[in-house]
């Protein structure tokens, strides 16, 4: 077992909306394919600085990706347009949060903003030494921040049980490979 500090320092809760983060890139070429949309590598890698940003504020300790647990390409972004990701922890648990991200690209030309992709991420606290830590409480406060905590929780708990999927199957097929093997 991996031992959890909490600093004497970090608050037992924190507010969902102490944590909201905001950034705004411009869409250049270096950032598009051939068909000059923006790379959905080059979105994820937004989605996640984004993430972390919100991940620090609520933690105030190094925080790593530890799942990009869900996202939502829905539409594309072309070259030129300014993009906007907001982001916020929607449930801290001992060490780890979930954070959601919603991205919007703006027309420059237009005007016209539309969602274009959403994410869950998962981010755990941790030292200088890499162990982990232990994170405030999220303190929902609205409506829509108590909807998005109580989705945290079933999204978590239908990580878990995939996990366990996941690890049952490989352990039967690692026992067939054994048990085939001469």
């Amino acid at each position: 077992m991996i031992p959890v500090e909490m600093s004497s320092s970090s608050p037992a809760a924190r507010t969902i909306a102490s944590t909201q983060s905001e950034m705004t890139e411009i869409i250049l070429p270096n950032d598009t394919n051939t068909l000059g949309n923006l790379l959905g590598g080059r979105l994820m890698h937004f989605i996640d600085l984004t993430g972390a940003m919100a991940a620090y504020r609520h933690s105030r300790t190094n925080v790593v990706t530890a799942a990009m647990d869900h996202i939502d390409f829905i539409r594309p972004v072309h070259l030129g347009d300014l993009l906007t990701l907001r982001s916020s922890v929607n449930r801290a648990f001992s060490t780890s949060m979930e954070v959601g991200v919603k991205v919007w690209a703006e027309n420059t030309r237009t005007g016209s903003v539309a969602h274009v992709a959403s994410a869950y991420l998962v981010f755990v606290a941790i030292d200088d030494l890499g162990r982990r830590q232990r994170v405030p409480e999220a303190l929902p406060e609205t409506a829509d921040e108590l909807r998005r905590f109580e989705g945290a929780l079933r999204r978590r708990e239908h990580r878990e049980a995939e996990t366990a999927r996941r690890k049952q199957a490989k352990l039967a097929s690692d026992a067939e490979t054994t048990s085939v093997q001469p």
